[in-house]
């Protein structure tokens, strides 16, 4: 006799708990690099943060911490609050990437590179960067709203896009330098991959190729960042 096929929901848990468990990991990696100079900042520092700064962190923080209630909502089958948010969202991930580019600008001027790291001017241009794969990746899975398959995947791919500069100041990860600040944040992204192949035995083309536009940017940031072209832009923009 043939096996009774399984109920929807029950396929469906696995992933309910794999998008919880990276929203989770995203959460903590987040915090691990930025408690000492944000969410902590009076244990460790005495100088008051720029309000650009402030802004930048409260902005990127909302988001990390909304895709995780998304993902509760949709694991709870509350579709109708999750697309609610869905709008606050989106308008969310309109404003990070004007403020994380002033941001960026900021902190390059002022001479900020993480240790290990390469010169400001250079490292600049991966926060930049990551403003430009972020928005892409957001837009596409806003415009895929209706095929949750190819929306989930893709908005975990942005938030994954914006996790390096929290990686770059965890403490223990500071003395390996930007290839690893890069390769852990290919890690998750690995993670993605390697839970779609076993989970449905193949790779969701919303992973792959939105996981290989993060991984090919990468070298392609590094190369160009080290140019006199990119060094000409970076100082006009910190001037």
């Amino acid at each position: 006799m043939n096996a009774p096929p399984q109920p929807a929901v029950t396929k469906r848990r696995p992933d309910r708990r794999f998008y919880t468990v990276m929203a989770a990991a995203i959460i903590a990696t987040v915090f691990a690099g930025f408690a000492p100079t944000f969410y902590l900042r009076g244990m460790f520092e005495t100088k008051p943060l720029a309000p650009l700064l402030i802004v930048h962190g409260i902005l990127f923080t909302s988001w990390i911490l909304l895709f995780l209630v998304q993902v509760r909502l949709v694991a709870a089958k509350r579709t109708d609050i999750h697309r609610k948010l869905g709008i606050a969202a989106s308008l969310l991930a309109a404003v990070m990437p004007v403020v994380g580019f002033l941001a960026a600008i900021n902190s390059a001027k002022h001479g900020f590179s993480p240790p290990h790291g390469p010169p400001p001017l250079v490292f600049l241009l991966i926060p930049l960067s990551d403003m430009v794969v972020f928005p892409i990746l957001v837009g596409l899975g806003l415009y895929f709203r209706q095929r949750s398959d190819i929306h989930k995947r893709l908005m975990l791919l942005a938030t994954l896009a914006i996790l390096t500069p929290a990686i770059a100041r965890i403490p223990f990860m500071r003395p390996f330098g930007l290839p690893a600040f890069l390769g852990t944040t290919d890690l998750f992204i690995i993670a993605c991959l390697v839970y779609d192949r076993v989970r449905n035995g193949r790779l969701h083309p919303a992973f792959l190729w939105g996981g290989l536009f993060i991984i090919a940017m990468q070298p392609a940031k590094i190369l160009f960042a080290g140019t006199p072209l990119w060094h000409s832009i970076a100082t006009w923009l910190t001037r």
